[in-house]
């Protein structure tokens, strides 16, 4: 999640912690409207459950990463929940019960993705510029990265795995100062190598393999964009292009999924709905959630059921942190669980 927008920079400020930085509408609203010839359709998501209240300590609560774990329980993480209470949280989405995975004194996680080389779930610190990584039930917490990477701090938002099992980090530096410091940065599965693979990238925030693997889709918050970086095989990039030029209006791009076609699901934070794309850059569908669902300002990011097309999207605002889910256009992946 994010990228972390103006205002959750806000939050964690004074959290102490940026030191280092379905259904249902309502008759008139535009999204109750049919889309019109040649424009894409609409896919209406259902609410599913509330996980989290805006916390009286930080203002506001804000759901990211969800991620499934081997048993198909949804993990998910509360980047503004404050200390003592749930950071990680456990959902049984067909039961619609929840419970509390994981809590620390200090952490701002704004990502959650299970490692295919240890089967450890791992988590950005936005704030510390760390990634941690618990045991899948929670326990055990290790630093698995910590520190500068060429000269700077990061602040990691979003993580993709490879194959392998490297990690590649989308560092948000720079969005507090509003300077295009953003980078993409790759830490190796042991945690000891960390190398920039672009930078001078505008908030970074989203990333996502591709459906072969083959390149990087990042978002740019600031410039609600969306990136192609093609790798050359060995660890690097051979080229990097603007992808996706997101129509946003008041919403900014957050985190990406990409789906067994290869489409693109793009989280839009400052509006409760998600944009789908084909890899070719056409706009497939907006999903949106119901009009007479009130207060709610954000669609984060998704994880689609590895295998089917159940998809759980993260949306929060003053209403509180909720869980929608809706039918994706196609099936789940790696690259569309957790990021």
């Amino acid at each position: 999640m994010r990228r972390l927008p103006i205002r959750s920079l806000a939050v964690l400020a004074a959290m102490g912690a940026l030191a280092l930085t379905g259904c249902g509408t309502e008759p008139g609203d535009p999204r109750d409207r049919a889309a019109p010839a040649g424009t894409d359709r609409t896919i209406r998501a259902h609410k599913v459950m509330r996980l989290t209240q805006v916390h009286e300590e930080t203002g506001m609560t804000l759901l990211e990463g969800p991620t499934f774990d081997e048993d198909g329980h949804l993990i998910v993480v509360d980047v503004t929940a404050p200390a003592g209470k749930p950071k990680v949280i456990r959902v049984d989405v067909e039961k619609k019960t929840s419970r509390a995975l994981h809590t620390d004194a200090r952490g701002a996680y704004t990502s959650a993705q299970f490692s295919p080389y240890d089967g450890r779930l791992y988590l950005t610190d936005y704030a510390h510029g760390e990634v941690v990584s618990l045991a899948p039930d929670g326990s055990d917490p290790r630093t698995f990265f910590s520190g500068e990477v060429d000269g700077a701090q990061m602040n990691p938002d979003d993580i993709a795995f490879d194959e392998e099992g490297n990690l590649y980090v989308s560092d948000s530096r720079g969005l507090a100062e509003g300077v295009a410091h953003g980078r993409v940065v790759r830490i190796g599965r042991d945690g000891g190598k960390a190398t920039v693979l672009a930078e001078d990238l505008a908030a970074t925030n989203g990333i996502s393999f591709d459906a072969d693997y083959r390149g990087l889709w990042i978002s740019e918050l600031t410039q609600n964009r969306i990136s192609y970086l093609r790798l050359d095989g060995k660890g690097g990039v051979a080229s990097r292009h603007t992808a996706v030029r997101v129509d946003g209006g008041i919403a900014q791009t957050d985190s990406i999924a990409v789906d067994a076609d290869a489409n693109l699901y793009q989280g839009l934070h400052g509006r409760p709905a998600m944009v789908v794309y084909d890899q070719h850059g056409e706009r497939l569908a907006t999903v949106e959630v119901p009009a007479r669902d009130k207060g709610l300002e954000s669609v984060t990011n998704v994880a689609i059921t590895p295998g089917g097309t159940r998809a759980y999207m993260t949306v929060s605002g003053p209403a509180g942190g909720y869980l929608y889910a809706f039918d994706a256009p196609a099936e789940g992946i790696r690259q569309s669980n957790g990021g």
